[in-house]
């Protein structure tokens, strides 16, 4: 391999429900088309939730992020077009009609592998300038350009919980003070 191939993540937006299906999909065609050099994981977030079942704890894993399908991918040449080819695929998360996909930044990637970024202890504390049921636009990350409403505020992280309305369903998200700006 040579330096030019860095893969970064991206996030692939699918069909609802067919997640792992379209997953499958993916990585047989890469691998039919000989270009697994240039896409080294394709990956469904679960998450695993614990139900009461005639007395019993089931555990059941479910998918964290219905709709959408992490990839880690040198998206060059034609790789894009192929991947959005594939059934099931709506498109990129980010990209701009006719624009290329944007990749996720490292600490967004470290959040959905569940590993902790040390530099996010270094923001500056200051006054919390968000209150609850405050409408916020979202300015950084996946969901760049949505709008939403203020749940939660979390003083020691610098977070908040926002409701943001994705393909007219009410998603919770957790942002810091910095991915968001008052409207």
């Amino acid at each position: 391999m040579t330096d030019n191939n860095i893969k970064k993540w991206y996030v692939v937006r699918a069909v609802s429900g067919q997640e792992n299906k379209v997953k499958n999909y993916i990585e047989t065609e890469i691998a039919r088309l000989e270009m697994t050099d240039y896409l080294s994981q394709v990956l469904v977030p679960m998450e695993k939730v614990v139900n009461l079942k005639d007395g019993k704890k089931v555990t059941k894993e479910r998918i964290y992020f219905p709709g959408y399908i992490m990839i880690e991918a040198n998206l060059t040449g034609e790789l894009p077009h192929i991947i959005k080819s594939i059934s099931g695929v709506i498109g990129f998360l980010g990209e701009t009609r006719g624009g290329d996909p944007v990749p996720l930044r490292q600490t967004e990637v470290n959040r959905m592998l569940g590993t902790v970024d040390e530099l996010s202890v270094t923001e500056d504390v200051g006054l919390i300038p968000y209150e609850v049921n405050e409408t916020i636009k979202v300015i950084d990350g996946p969901f760049n350009g949505f709008n939403g409403t203020v749940e939660k505020v979390n003083e020691e992280k610098r977070k908040l919980e926002v409701m943001v309305k994705i393909f007219g369903r009410k998603t919770p998200l957790e942002l810091s003070f910095t991915q968001v700006e008052k409207i």
